[in-house]
């Protein structure tokens, strides 16, 4: 479900009310956690932080007028989902979140590649995604995914 929202204030106040809180307060704990250099915005329909043009020229690959995605909140059908690119592209990063997800939560992790699914707000461990915020900054990330963009 992508939005058409414009700031990220608009696509909160869009969500079922039920999840606004949530979202307020992964929204927070992410901006609190996060290094220097990301740059929260929309993107793909759901808030995010990227990699700005002004650090990555280049942009992402895929359209290289978007900057380098690293991390999206968003509101689905049937869950809330926190994207993460460094878990995706870093196995040693996965490893140490599912690892630390099994010991600071008690529901079974729901993860696909760079989608971790919450399907009842209060099953999120909000520090934990706010550690896993902080795990990459956006020069590691950019590395990150030059290395496995040349694979």
């Amino acid at each position: 479900m992508q939005s058409k929202a414009t700031t990220v204030e608009d696509y909160i106040n869009e969500t079922p009310i039920e999840r606004q809180a949530a979202l307020k307060k992964l929204r927070a704990v992410i901006k609190k956690n996060m290094p220097k250099g990301f740059k929260e915005g929309m993107g793909y329909g759901m808030m995010g932080y990227s990699v700005p043009h002004s650090i990555y020229p280049a942009g992402y690959h895929c359209n290289p007028k978007d900057p380098l995605p690293f991390m999206g909140l968003a509101s689905q059908k049937n869950f809330i989902a926190v994207y993460h690119m460094g878990v995706y592209a870093d196995p040693k990063l996965l490893k140490w979140f599912t690892e630390a997800h099994a010991k600071a939560s008690p529901k079974k992790l729901d993860m696909g590649k760079s989608c971790i699914r919450y399907k009842k707000p209060e099953d999120i461990p909000f520090d934990l995604i706010g550690e896993l915020a902080s795990k990459m900054t956006p020069d590691e990330w950019i590395a990150m995914y030059e290395k496995n963009l040349k694979r």
